[in-house]
C-alpha cells in the first residue's frame, strides 16, 4: 500500500517522498515493495547512512527519491547541534506538498502520555515534522495505531479535533472518548471510515488456529517457585528489619521499597516464561515432526542479566546464567540498607592529634626558667669567646630544680612548683584554691583538670558509641552476606531464551532475531558455557538479524526465536517467494505488556501473499498470577479492535481472561465482603447466585 501511494504521487509529479520506520533493516523491505508496484527507476536513500549536510548539496546530490528514515534518526543530532529533522526540512521546502508516511506509527502514541509522565521525544518529533510541512501529504500506517484513546494525539491531520470540529482540542476530545467508553470507540473509527480518512483492511483468518495451551508447572518448577516465594516474603521482612537499624530516611526507604516490588515483579514473570520452557521444546519438537516450522515469541531476552554475570565472572562459566538470580543479587548487593560505618582509625587519630594539640598549646611558665635563660643568653653575647658549654649549664639548672617557681594560670601569681596542680592532660598549672569548685583531694601525678575530665569522658563514651555502631555494622555486613548466600544456594530457573536454543539444538538449528548482542553457548564437550558475540566474522552485528531472518525463510533454520526489539516489521510468514513455504507453528511464549505489542508479534507469521494461513499458541501456566496480567492484554485487545475496526470483537480474542467485567467485579467484591466480614466465601456466593448451588434434577 505504502509503496502504492508513492509510486501514485510520483506520477503526479511530487517526486520527493519520507517514508519513517522503525528500523533501518526495513529499508530493504522498501526496496523490494517499490519493485514489486514497478516504482524501480525511484531511488530509496537510508538516511542514516548519509552525513548531516544538505541532502541536495553537490557533495550528496539528493535531488528526488524516497528518503528512509527510523524514528530513533529523526530524534537524533549531530555534536555541532544538526538534527536530522531539521535535515529533512530543509531537503523538502516549506512548500513541499509530496508523501510523508508514518510506517509503524504507534511508536509515537505517547505524545499524550498518563499522568505524571512526559511525551516521548519520538512523540515530539512526529507532531513537529507535520507541522513544519503543513502542506504535506500524511499517511499513517499501523496495524496497531492506537489501543487506547490517548494513543491518537499525534494524528491531528484527521480533523477530528481543533478549528471547524465539535471538540476544541485534543483533550476536550480524549474526556468525551473515555466517558463514552468502548462504544465511543466504535462510533469513531465507524465516522473515519464513512468519510473516507481510514482504511482498516484485515487479513482473513480463515484457516489460522488460536489455541491456549495451559503449562501446568512440573515438580521441580512447583518446588522451586514454592521456596522463590518464601524467600521474598522473608526477604521482606529482613529488609524492614534492617531498615529499623539503619535509621534510614524516608526518602531513601521508599526507593528501596519501589525497587524491591519492581525486581518482585521481574523475578515471577521471569519464573513463569521458565516454566514453560518444557512446554515450548514440546510443542517446537511435534510441530517439526510434522514437517512444519516453528517461531517463537517472547518480548525479554534477559541480556542485562547475561552482561552482567560475564562481568563478574568471566566469558566461561559453568552453566547458562540465571536470571532470577542475577536480579536477586543485584536487587540484595545495591539496596540492603546497611548502617553508617564507623572510621574508628580516623577517629583515633583525631583524638590522639586533639591532645597533642592541648598539650603543645598549653602555658608552662617557670619565673626562674626564665631568668636563668635571659642571664644565660647575656651571658653567651658577652663572652667573646663564643664558647657554651652545655653540660655547666645541665649542671647548674639541675642544681636549682627544688627551688623552682611557676606562675597559676588562674590568678596568676608566683608559686613552688609541688604546692600546684599540674594537668597531666593540658599541662595546664593552678592552685587547689583557684579552681571551681575548689579541688580538696590528693596531689597526684596523673591529676587531671575538670575540663579535660569531661573530655576523658565523653572520649570513652564515643569510643563506647563507636563499639556499638562497629557491632551493628558488623552484624548487618554478616545477614548480608547470608541472605546473599541464600539466594546462591537457591535452586532457580536458567534464562529461557538460551535455555530453549541448547534445548532445540543449539545456534546452528535456531535463528536468533533479537535485539541483543551476544549469547551463552554450550562448548563442544558439554561441560560449560562460553559467551560470544551473535554475528559471524562475515555478518557485521547491523545485518546480524536480516541475516538469520533469511536462514529461517530459506529454509535452513526450521526455528525462530523473535523479541520486540529485533523483530518489528520483519516478515516471517509462508510467503510464496519464499523456499520455506511450510505452516509456521507461532508459540508465544510470554504475552507483551500492551495489546498492540501482541498484534505486532502476531503479525510477523500472519501476512498477505502466503500459502497457508499460521497456528497460534498462547501458553499459559496454571498461574493466577499470569492469568490476571492476560486479563490487562484481554482489555486492551478490545479496546484496539474496536479503535482499528468499530468493533471489539476483531482481531484475536483473550476475552476468557478479561476479569475486568461484570462477573469479575462482583467476584472481587465478594471476596473482599468474605475478608472484611469473616464468613465463608461460598456462603457469599450462594446468597448471590442460589441457582449455581440447586441440585441437577434429571427430566
Amino acid at each position: 500500500t505504502i509503496a502504492g501511494l508513492i509510486w501514485e504521487n510520483w506520477q503526479q509529479g511530487r517526486h520527493k517522498a519520507v517514508w519513517v520506520s522503525v528500523g533501518s533493516d526495513l529499508k530493504y523491505d522498501a526496496r523490494r515493495d517499490l519493485d514489486d508496484v514497478g516504482a524501480k527507476c525511484v531511488q530509496v536513500h537510508p538516511l542514516n547512512k548519509l552525513p548531516y549536510s544538505k541532502l541536495d548539496s553537490k557533495a550528496i546530490g539528493i535531488k528526488n527519491g524516497v528518503i528512509f528514515v527510523t524514528y530513533s534518526s529523526l530524534i537524533a543530532s549531530s555534536e555541532r547541534g544538526r538534527s536530522r529533522l531539521q535535515q529533512l526540512v530543509q531537503w523538502c521546502g516549506h512548500e513541499f506538498d509530496g508523501l510523508i508516511v508514518f510506517d509503524e506509527c504507534h511508536k509515537a502514541k505517547n505524545l499524550i502520555p498518563d499522568a505524571g509522565s512526559q511525551p516521548t521525544r519520538t512523540g515530539k518529533a512526529v507532531l513537529e515534522i507535520q507541522e513544519k510541512l503543513p502542506e504535506a501529504r500524511v499517511v499513517y500506517c499501523s496495524a496497531t495505531g492506537a489501543s487506547e484513546p490517548r494513543n491518537l494525539g499525534y494524528m491531528v491531520r484527521l480533523g477530528l479535533w481543533g478549528d471547524g470540529t465539535s471538540f476544541q482540542d485534543f483533550p476536550q476530545f480524549l474526556g468525551a472518548l473515555e466517558k463514552g467508553g468502548v462504544g465511543a470507540l466504535e462510533l469513531v473509527a465507524m465516522d473515519m471510515k464513512a468519510r473516507g480518512m481510514y482504511v482498516c483492511r484485515t487479513l482473513s483468518y480463515k484457516g489460522a488456529d488460536f489455541d491456549t495451551v495451559e503449562a501446568p508447572l512440573e515438580e521441580r518448577m512447583t518446588n522451586m517457585y514454592g521456596k522463590a516465594a518464601e524467600f521474598w516474603a522473608d526477604l521482606r521482612l529482613e529488609l524492614l528489619s534492617a531498615g529499623e537499624i539503619s535509621g534510614e530516611e524516608k526518602g531513601v526507604s521508599n526507593q528501596i521499597w519501589r525497587l524491591y516490588w519492581s525486581s518482585h515483579q521481574r523475578f515471577f514473570r521471569h519464573m513463569c516464561m521458565s516454566a514453560k520452557v518444557p512446554a515450548v521444546v514440546k510443542l517446537a519438537k511435534e510441530a517439526l515432526a510434522e514437517n512444519k516450522c516453528v517461531v517463537i515469541g517472547l518480548q525479554s531476552t534477559g541480556e542485562a542479566r547475561t552482561e552482567e554475570a560475564v562481568t563478574k565472572y568471566g566469558v566461561e562459566m559453568e552453566d547458562f546464567v540465571s536470571g532470577p538470580r542475577e536480579l536477586l543479587l543485584k536487587l540484595v548487593e545495591e539496596n540492603y540498607p546497611l548502617p553508617p560505618k564507623p572510621d574508628t582509625f580516623q577517629q583515633g587519630e583525631e583524638k590522639v592529634t586533639e591532645i597533642q594539640r592541648k598539650r603543645h598549646s598549653a602555658q608552662d611558665v617557670s619565673f626562674k626558667g626564665r631568668v636563668r635563660k635571659v642571664a644565660k643568653m647575656e651571658d653567651v653575647s658577652d663572652d667573646d669567646s663564643g664558647d657554651y658549654s652545655p653540660s655547666e649549664s645541665s649542671d647548674h639548672e639541675s642544681s636549682e630544680s627544688d627551688e623552682e617557681f611557676h606562675m597559676c594560670q588562674i590568678c596568676n601569681s608566683e608559686e613552688e612548683k609541688s604546692l600546684l596542680l599540674n594537668c597531666s592532660g593540658c599541662s595546664l598549672r593552678v592552685h587547689p584554691s583557684c579552681l571551681t569548685p575548689p579541688w580538696t583531694g590528693m596531689l597526684t601525678d596523673d591529676w587531671s583538670c575538670y575540663s579535660c575530665k569531661k573530655i576523658e569522658g565523653q572520649e570513652m563514651e564515643h569510643d563506647a558509641n563507636v563499639a556499638d555502631f562497629s557491632k551493628r555494622y558488623d552484624s548487618a555486613v554478616e545477614r548480608k552476606l547470608k541472605i546473599l548466600d541464600v539466594i546462591r544456594s537457591l535452586d532457580l530457573p536458567n534464562n529461557p531464551l538460551d535455555d530453549i536454543i541448547d534445548q532445540l539444538g543449539g545456534p546452528d538449528k535456531v535463528a536468533e532475531i533479537t535485539g541483543r548482542r551476544g549469547m551463552l553457548i554450550r562448548t563442544s564437550d558439554g561441560k560449560g558455557v562460553i559467551y560470544q558475540a551473535r554475528n559471524a566474522k562475515e555478518v557485521s552485528m547491523e545485518m546480524i538479524n536480516m541475516h538469520e531472518k533469511q536462514q529461517f525463510m530459506d529454509d535452513k533454520k526450521l526455528i525462530a526465536i523473535i523479541s520486540e526489539a529485533g523483530s518489528a516489521g520483519v516478515s516471517l510468514h509462508a510467503d510464496r517467494r519464499a523456499k520455506n513455504q511450510r505452516r509456521r507453528v507461532h508459540v508465544t511464549l510470554e504475552l507483551p505488556w500492551s495489546a498492540d505489542r501482541a498484534i505486532q508479534q502476531f503479525g510477523r507469521t500472519h501476512r498477505s501473499n502466503q500459502t497457508s494461513a499460521p497456528q497460534y499458541r498462547l501458553l499459559f501456566t496454571n498461574l493466577g498470577g499470569e492469568k490476571r496480567f492476560a486479563s490487562i492484554v484481554a482489555k486492551r485487545l478490545e479496546s484496539l479492535g474496536a479503535l482499528t475496526q468499530g468493533d471489539r470483537r476483531a482481531g484475536p480474542s483473550l476475552s476468557a481472561f478479561n476479569y475486568d467485567s461484570t462477573y469479575g467485579k462482583k467476584a472481587l467484591t465478594m471476596v473482599y465482603r468474605g475478608i472484611m466480614e469473616q464468613v465463608c466465601i461460598l456462603s457469599v456466593i450462594f446468597q448471590q447466585f442460589p441457582l449455581f448451588f440447586m441440585p441437577y434434577t434429571p427430566f
